[in-house]
Order: structure tokens, then C-alpha cells, then sequence
């Protein structure tokens, strides 16, 4: 059965058919895009980071289309794929999951799966946009308030903390420590807060102001709310 095998039998790709496969990828692609930058919670740059998708997409297709012309290229692709080292860190769950979507969109186009790759995305697409819709109807604003000071006087000050916990704890009530650094000459604290109301961070940069008059304020939302 193995002599049956010729494993530098090649098979002439479709250049006609590759084409269109990669324009229908790259719309997908621009669709994830904006799906992305609309949709997405992360706090890292997403307008950046989604500007990578169309290149995942088409590079995924076209390496797949090129692959299944060839058994021999198939096992070349192992190989080459066993020492390929990728060190760049995916912070949050969420991109990994839309760049998974990227890489299933390219090999379902590098196969000539395009209706059945299409339509699932597609749907994938609708499910995550009824998620978002339905969290944002039902859940309140997530906020991250990150918190510096390098105030003498501050630093001074015994539970510098607690004192920022009571302000939050009086003004907002619903918040979550999530990072504390503490330096001889900073003070750094991170919470997420959970506001029903974004007219609310008025009171809490007033009162902030009011008993820590030299602190730095940033809230940060999946909106991007700029730095105050």
C-alpha cells in the first residue's frame, strides 16, 4: 500500500479558485476586524492588535493551499512548524479566541471549504455579538481605576490603601483590588469598578482630589475612556 504512495506527486493549484478563496478571506477577516474593535473588552490597544487578523487569515489559506497540493510539503510543514518558536504573550482570553477564529478561517479557505467556513463564522460572529449585547444589558460598567501617588505626605501616611478602599468603598461601594505596588517613592494601586452610573467618577475623582490632593487618576474601559 506504501508503494502506491508517490510522495512528490504534486497537484496544480486552482490559481482562479486561490484567488477568490483569499478575497473571501480577506473580507472575513476585515469583518473579524471590526467585530473586534467594536465588540471587544480587552484594555490592550485593540485597534492595533486587530490590524493583524487579514494577515493571519491570508497567510493560514495560503499556506494551506499550497500544503494539500503536496504530501511531501505536508510533512515539510511539521517539521518546519516543530521549531517555530512564537514568544510574543496573548494577555487576555479573548484575543487568543479571535485569533483562533482567524487561523479556522484561513484553513477553512485553504481547503475550498469556503460555503461551510463562511456561514460558520458568520454564526460565530452573531453568537458573540448576542453575548455582547445581552452582558452589556444585564452587566454594569467595568471600570479600571489605576491610582499613583508620589507624594511625600502620602507615603507617609499608615494604610494608604484602606484610606483609598473607604473613599471607593463611599462613593461607589462595589469595587475589586487587583493590583497593589508599593515602592520607596510610589505608590501604585489598581481596582475594577463595577459603576451603574459613569457620572459617578466625577464624585469619586472629587473625592480622591479632595483627601490626596497630588494623585494621578487613569480610569480605562472597553470603551477606551481616556486618561483623566
Amino acid at each position: 500500500m506504501l508503494d502506491q504512495i508517490n510522495i512528490n506527486s504534486n497537484v496544480e493549484l486552482d490559481l482562479t479558485l486561490l484567488i477568490l478563496n483569499l478575497a473571501i478571506g480577506l473580507i472575513i477577516s476585515l469583518i473579524l476586524r471590526f467585530h473586534y474593535r467594536k465588540y471587544g473588552s480587552t484594555i490592550t490597544n485593540r485597534d492595533e492588535f486587530s490590524n493583524i487578523f487579514p494577515f493571519i487569515t491570508l497567510t493560514t489559506t495560503l499556506i494551506i493551499s499550497i500544503v494539500k497540493s503536496s504530501l511531501a510539503l505536508s510533512l515539510g510543514l511539521v517539521g518546519a512548524l516543530s521549531i517555530v518558536r512564537f514568544r510574543t504573550p496573548i494577555k487576555e482570553p479573548e484575543e487568543l479566541a479571535y485569533l483562533f477564529i482567524c487561523i479556522a478561517a484561513g484553513l477553512g479557505y485553504g481547503a475550498n471549504q469556503t460555503v461551510a467556513t463562511t456561514v460558520a463564522i458568520i454564526f460565530i460572529l452573531i453568537f458573540l455579538t448576542l453575548i455582547k449585547i445581552k452582558t452589556s444589558q444585564i452587566n454594569n460598567k467595568n471600570i479600571y481605576l489605576t491610582i499613583e501617588t508620589s507624594d511625600p505626605a502620602d507615603l507617609a501616611k499608615k494604610n494608604l490603601s484602606e484610606s483609598f478602599n473607604k473613599i471607593l468603598e463611599n462613593e461607589n461601594g462595589n469595587y475589586d483590588l487587583k493590583r497593589l505596588d508599593i515602592t520607596d517613592d510610589l505608590v501604585q494601586v489598581t481596582y475594577i469598578l463595577n459603576l451603574k452610573d459613569l457620572n459617578n467618577l466625577e464624585n469619586i475623582i472629587q473625592a480622591f482630589k479632595t483627601k490626596h490632593p497630588r494623585i494621578k487618576i487613569n480610569f480605562i474601559d472597553q470603551n477606551q475612556v481616556p486618561s483623566i
